[in-house]
């Protein structure tokens, strides 16, 4: 799968941080009742990885994948786990040349014009834009569109519900990353309806 296949999935993926390895599968489900078939769990908890291969062998159809990917080892251990991407807040040379030489799906942070570059020089036209709010928002992305009109974003970091539509109505923005569809008090309490709502309203309200 191709970064840019990946952005067509949602106009939402759901940043998840999760600490019970049993609340993996009855998220997932959640989130594809809500009508997002993609999730990405952050690597900052040991339930991380056996989070993603439970999902991956009880619910084939969620599109799973981590966050926070930092090291080429990362990359790896989430495709043996049955992860479909990962996402990493930055670039490096490490982990473009692992993605490329693995053909693992690799969709690198970037925040600066001499990243996106970077990612351009490596083959990459996907590219996660973060921290999305703290970097230029909307304004940078604009900027971004004159000089890499190939490339693609997926903005995460301080966006939610209020702003979404502000970035997907640009042209080079197909999805924006947010934790506000999966509260993690909705998860650790497995209130899973709740977050079954939120993923609704989201995809009721995204402009395509």
């Amino acid at each position: 799968m191709t970064g840019r296949e990946l952005f067509n999935i949602s106009p939402v993926i759901p940043v998840v941080v999760l600490e019970d390895v049993l609340h993996a599968v009855p998220l997932a489900e959640a989130l594809i009742e809500g009508g997002i078939g993609i999730m990405e769990i952050t690597l900052r908890s040991e339930a991380a990885l056996p989070s993603i291969e439970a999902i991956a062998g009880a619910v084939p159809q969620m599109h799973v994948g981590a966050g926070t990917a930092m090291t080429a080892g990362d990359l790896r251990r989430v495709r043996d786990a049955g992860g479909r991407f990962s996402f990493s807040p930055g670039i490096s040379e490490s982990l473009l040349r692992c993605s490329t030489q693995e053909r693992i799906t690799f969709i690198p942070g970037v925040a600066t014009a001499s990243e996106v570059m970077a990612a351009l020089n490596a083959g990459f036209d996907a590219c996660k834009l973060f921290p999305a709010a703290a970097a230029g928002g909307t304004a940078l992305l604009k900027g971004f569109s004159g000089p890499f009109p190939a490339m693609r974003f997926c903005p995460t970091g301080g966006i939610g519900l209020a702003d979404m539509n502000d970035f997907l109505r640009l042209p080079n923005v197909p999805c924006v990353g947010g934790s506000w569809v999966v509260p993690k008090s909705a998860v650790d309490a497995g209130r899973f309806d709740e977050v079954t709502a939120l993923c609704r309203e989201a995809v009721d309200l995204a402009v395509r």
